[in-house]
């Protein structure tokens, strides 16, 4: 059984090889420079304090190929779902060969244990192989890049680490269920899409904010916190300042929330408009005067001072990790519970 089921595999399989290991040779040759390129610039920017324009230069620099490597570990799970576990027994139902398989002295439970096992772990392997290798070149990108992008960030955090192998795991085992339950091998493939995407969406969306307890803290205005300043110099002599997804002190955090509380603690979006002279004092151009602002520090620290802050809830970057045991953990129970389903369906009521 198990030559039988490798002997059907294998294709699939060389096919797969393949492609990783072009990957991972391509990682392995770019991937020392890339770090040895951001040593050399956090060693260079610390001494003249300029690493926030270090860090956007060198992240836009490898934006693509971030981006890229990144996608290559999200669609790995649903490639596996789509063309290793929806055909698996659609394909004996279709051509009726499960008429014969299942008639010979191995049992279904047998055949489906061995399928399953084999091809499962082929799949676990492959994309927590491809999750950590792309984990690994991409770190010096993850210190630098911007919060949308950071690593717990939800378009890359599915992406690094071991969740990939977790995802691949319950996308094979969601296909097998699919197929068995569609009959059809393409209406299998793309339900599995479907099913797959759909619970991709809704982890980051409705689980994964509340792994463990979020974060609510109250931050002073900086450069850090804080994207950009609109100051009216008409007679309105109102100053906008906009929040930026980020906390200061805590580079790479998640942040589910982020909005400004007035001297009095009532929010008011991640846009406040805030009455200043616009024309005197810290806000006013440079050269209108004494007292006449130096540019966006000086206003900050005067909003600062009337008693503005900016009030997050946030999961913290050292949580990566107890976020992926969790996350994989949830997958493998999911999984589990497929596979059981599988059983019971195979031996009871297909036929």
């Amino acid at each position: 059984m198990i030559w039988l089921t490798w002997r059907q595999f294998r294709g699939s399989a060389a096919m797969m090889a393949a492609l990783l290991v072009a990957l991972i040779a391509v990682l392995a040759l770019t991937g020392p420079d890339l770090a040895s390129q951001y040593s050399t610039g956090i060693a260079t920017c610390t001494q003249d304090s300029t690493c926030d324009r270090f860090y956007d230069r060198f992240f836009d620099e490898y934006q693509l190929p971030f981006t890229a490597v990144s996608l290559v570990a999200l669609l790995l799970p649903a490639l596996v779902g789509l063309f290793w576990g929806a055909p698996m027994i659609t394909r004996e139902l279709e051509a009726n060969t499960h008429l014969l398989v299942w008639n010979q002295s191995i049992t279904r439970g047998r055949w489906l244990a061995v399928k399953l096992t084999l091809t499962g772990l082929v799949a676990m392997a492959t994309a927590g192989v491809c999750g950590l290798a792309v984990t690994w070149w991409s770190d010096p990108l993850d210190k630098s890049a911007v919060p949308e992008l950071a690593l717990m960030a939800p378009l890359v955090f599915g992406a690094r680490g071991i969740a990939p192998m977790g995802y691949a795991a319950f996308a094979f085992v969601l296909g097998v269920t699919v197929g068995m339950l569609a009959r059809r091998t393409l209406a299998a493939m793309a339900l599995t899409l479907a099913l797959f995407t759909v619970i991709q969406i809704a982890m980051p969306l409705l689980v994964r904010p509340h792994l463990m307890p979020p974060v609510t803290s109250a931050f002073e205005l900086s450069k850090a916190n804080v994207d950009g300043i609109g100051v009216n110099r008409d007679e309105t002599q109102l100053v906008h300042i906009m929040l930026e997804l980020a906390v200061p002190g805590h580079a790479g955090a998640w942040v589910l929330s982020s909005e400004f509380v007035d001297p009095f603690g009532r929010p008011s979006g991640t846009e406040a408009a805030v009455k200043l002279s616009t024309t005197s004092g810290p806000c006013a151009p440079p050269g209108a005067g004494a007292g006449a602002g130096q540019g966006m520090d000086t206003c900050v620290a005067e909003i600062n001072r009337l008693g503005y802050r900016q009030q997050a809830t946030y999961q913290p970057l050292e949580r990566f990790w107890p976020f992926q045991w969790i996350e994989t953990g949830i997958y493998a129970l999911l999984t589990a519970g497929l596979t059981w389903f599988c059983f019971w369906w195979v031996r009871r009521r297909l036929s």
